[in-house]
């Protein structure tokens, strides 16, 4: 059995990275279902008393969120309308309880395939502050993940915020997830979407991102550059073709084939655009 520890202060925790090796625990949700029954031999630093960690908060350049920021505060924080996409993901984490006690950080530094922070925070251009003992560095989440389960944090560091750079108001988003059932479901496959339009109705920014399908969240950089300059309107959708999710390596398992994820991607992809277009009747 190792040792336990629950500080209050982000100095003491960077102090025990620093003297020892821990597992670090932000919410627990997906440590405790992966022990199981068995007992817990590694020595366990729970963060969730920091209170300097957790919260959102305006910044001269766009937005903090404390890395033990859970999906419930996502969800009650008013938020542009760019967030509806990472809002919609966070009611899809768990169970409420789940998401009373799930945080951001712990969603990302699982680093799993079917994350379902991951592919609107990567649309929200999210950076991932790091401190360590004596300072902190910042680099983009694309660049964070590196694979499955692996992250670019080291053993002396630990997720303290993420930062979302300012988006115009008039940026809209979406998120959809399918899985095996509506609730309670790791997904087959799932697609965020974030696009920008002027005040001409033309999309100056795209971003979309495709989870459950590759090792890592991808961005799907070709159709984003393509729809700059489209009409924000209904019939997006149709600017999509199956060329646009080639890059992704969907797996085989229990919950779908590799080319039924292609199928699902692709139409996730179409349905997330139709989501963020104007109505037909606005766009006139």
């Amino acid at each position: 059995m190792g040792e336990f520890s629950r500080p209050t202060r982000l100095d003491d925790a960077l102090q025990s990275l620093e003297q020892g090796s821990w597992r670090i625990l932000a919410g627990g949700t997906d440590f405790y279902p992966a022990q199981g029954d068995q007992p817990i031999s590694e020595s366990l630093l729970d963060l969730t008393a920091i209170p300097e960690l957790r919260g959102i908060s305006k910044t001269a350049t766009g937005w903090r969120l404390g890395g033990l920021t859970t999906w419930t505060d996502v969800i009650e924080t008013a938020l542009p309308a760019a967030f509806d996409g990472l809002k919609a993901a966070a009611r899809e984490v768990g169970s409420i309880q789940i998401q009373n006690s799930g945080t951001l950080a712990g969603n990302i530094c699982n680093a799993s395939p079917a994350a379902d922070g991951v592919p609107p925070l990567l649309t929200l251009n999210a950076e991932i502050e790091l401190a360590y003992p004596g300072g902190n560095r910042r680099l983009p989440l694309g660049d964070f993940i590196t694979g499955v389960r692996k992250t670019d944090r080291h053993s002396d560091e630990l997720v303290s915020a993420l930062h979302i750079p300012d988006i115009a108001p008039e940026g809209r988003s979406s998120f959809l997830k399918l899985g095996a059932r509506r609730y309670l479901v790791i997904s087959i496959a799932m697609v965020a979407v974030v696009i920008v339009p002027d005040k001409n109705g033309k999309i100056i920014d795209a971003r979309i991102a495709v989870g459950s399908c590759s090792p890592v969240a991808q961005r799907l950089k070709r159709l984003e550059e393509r729809l700059i300059g489209q009409t924000a309107a209904q019939g997006l959708s149709a600017r999509v073709v199956a060329d646009d999710v080639i890059g992704l390596t969907p797996i085989n398992d229990v919950r779908g084939t590799s080319e039924y994820r292609m199928d699902v991607a692709e139409e996730l992809v179409k349905r997330a655009l139709e989501k963020v277009a104007t109505p037909e009747d606005e766009a006139r």
